[in-house]
C-alpha cells in the first residue's frame, strides 16, 4: 500500500490483521520484509501488524528530500494518524529504532502504548560520555567512517522465508546507499538519551549477544534510563536479531506486550 507524505514523497506499507495496532520500522538499507516472521506471527495472536517502508527503503520512493532525523519522525507521525492507529506499539531495528527516539522527542509518549527498540543505541558517536557507540565511531572518525563498508550486521544466517521475500525486494528496488548517506550522518550524530529519560511508557531494548555493531551491554542501561525500561540480550543473534532469533525473539515480544 502507498502512503503520501506532507512533502509528497511515497512511502510503501503493508498492513494486515486487526487488534491493537504493531508498527514495525527496519533499519537503515532494510526493507519492510525484514519483519516477516513478526507479521504472520503477531497477526495470529490477534495483532494489527503494519510494517513501514521509510523513505529511500525498499519499496519507497528514492529521493534528496527529507533525509535527517526530524522528517523520519514526522513521516512516523504522519502514518499513525493517516491509519487511525490508537495506541500503537512501536518496534524498530536499528535507525528504525532511532526513528521512533525522534518521534517521542517531537511528539512524546503519551499517544503510545509500548516501544520495543532493536539493537540500537542511544548514541552512536563514542566519547568519554558514552562507550557503546557504532563499533568504533568516534568523533574523530565520524562522520568519514560512515562512508565505509559496515561489514556484515549478522551472526548467524537469517530464517529462510525472511530471506527469499528480501531478497525479491533487493531485486526489484535495490537500495542506493549513497544516495541515503545524508541520513545516516544525521542518524549517527544523534544523542537520545534525553529522550529516554523523559520516557513515562513502558519500553524493552533486545540486543544480539553477537551484534557487530553494538556492546550489548548497552541494552541495561538504557533500560534504566526511563521510567519503565526493560532489557533482554539474546543469545546467538547479531544486529538483525528479529530474523536470525526469529521464534525466541517474538516469543520475548509477545511476553512484553502482553503485560
Amino acid at each position: 500500500m502507498k502512503f503520501v507524505t506532507s512533502d509528497q514523497i511515497t512511502l510503501d506499507y503493508t498492513d494486515i490483521g486487526e487488534g491493537q495496532p504493531m508498527l514495525f520500522i527496519a533499519g537503515f538499507g532494510a526493507a519492510k520484509e525484514i519483519w516477516h516472521a513478526q507479521a504472520a506471527f503477531f497477526e495470529a495472536h490477534h495483532y494489527r501488524v503494519i510494517q513501514l517502508d521509510v523513505r529511500n527503503q525498499g519499496m519507497a520512493q528514492h529521493t534528496v528530500k527529507g533525509l535527517r532525523m526530524s522528517r523520519m519522525a514526522l513521516d512516523l507521525a504522519e502514518v499513525i494518524t493517516k491509519l487511525g492507529l490508537a495506541k500503537p506499539i512501536l518496534v524498530g531495528n536499528s535507525m528504525g529504532a532511532a526513528c521512533i527516539w525522534a518521534y517521542m522527542s517531537l511528539y512524546g509518549d503519551r499517544d503510545l502504548d509500548k516501544v520495543v527498540i532493536v539493537d540500537q543505541s542511544p548514541k552512536m558517536i563514542a566519547d568519554e560520555t558514552w562507550s557503546f557507540g557504532f563499533k568504533d565511531l568516534t568523533w574523530d572518525s565520524f562522520p568519514l567512517q560512515l562512508r565505509l563498508d559496515f561489514g556484515k550486521a549478522t551472526y548467524r544466517a537469517i530464517d529462510a522465508d525472511t530471506a527469499d521475500v528480501v531478497a525479491q525486494v533487493k531485486q526489484q528496488s535495490p537500495f542506493d546507499r549513497q544516495l541515503d548517506l545524508p541520513l545516516l550522518v544525521d542518524h549517527a550524530f544523534q544523542d537520545w538519551r534525553d529522550v529516554i529519560r523523559q520516557s513515562m511508557r513502558p519500553y524493552l531494548v533486545i540486543a544480539g549477544e553477537k551484534s557487530p555493531f553494538f556492546n550489548p551491554a548497552f541494552a541495561p542501561i538504557v533500560a534504566q534510563m526511563g521510567a519503565d525500561g526493560h532489557a533482554q540480550v539474546i543469545e546467538e543473534a547479531g544486529h538483525i536479531v528479529m530474523a536470525e532469533q526469529s521464534a525466541l525473539f517474538n516469543q520475548i515480544v509477545l511476553a512484553f506486550i502482553k503485560v
